[in-house]
């Protein structure tokens, strides 16, 4: 599945998780005016980065997703959700199989600024 669906788009996210056998991946599902609305399906850890100009909005929506801040790590359980500010260095981390959805400004470079 690569860039994102389309407007008026049946969107089936158990499906995108059934399918995906990578250990790190993030499918853009939609654009709602000016946010990018992904997925993500997370084993492992990312780098340490930051976003100059667009907030980040996790979901959890299976799993557990480990947010590092500069000075605490957040523990998020399905249907919990935190945004990380613009320029606040984060990074995410999964222990296991963990399914995310995100929310942030369409111009937003994924691995960080």
């Amino acid at each position: 599945m690569e860039g994102k669906l389309g407007h008026s788009t049946l969107i089936d996210v158990s499906k995108i998780m059934a399918s995906c056998k990578e250990k790190w991946v993030n499918y853009s599902l939609a654009e709602v005016n000016d946010c990018l609305v992904r997925v993500g399906i997370l084993e492992g850890e990312f780098h340490w980065h930051k976003h100059d100009k667009e907030d980040e909005f996790f979901l959890v929506i299976e799993g557990k997703l480990l947010l590092d801040l500069e000075h605490e790590t957040l523990e998020l359980l399905p249907n919990q959700g935190y945004t990380v500010p613009r320029k606040v260095i984060h990074r995410t981390r999964a222990n296991e199989k963990t399914v995310v959805l995100m929310v942030e400004g369409n111009t937003v470079n994924p691995k960080g600024d």
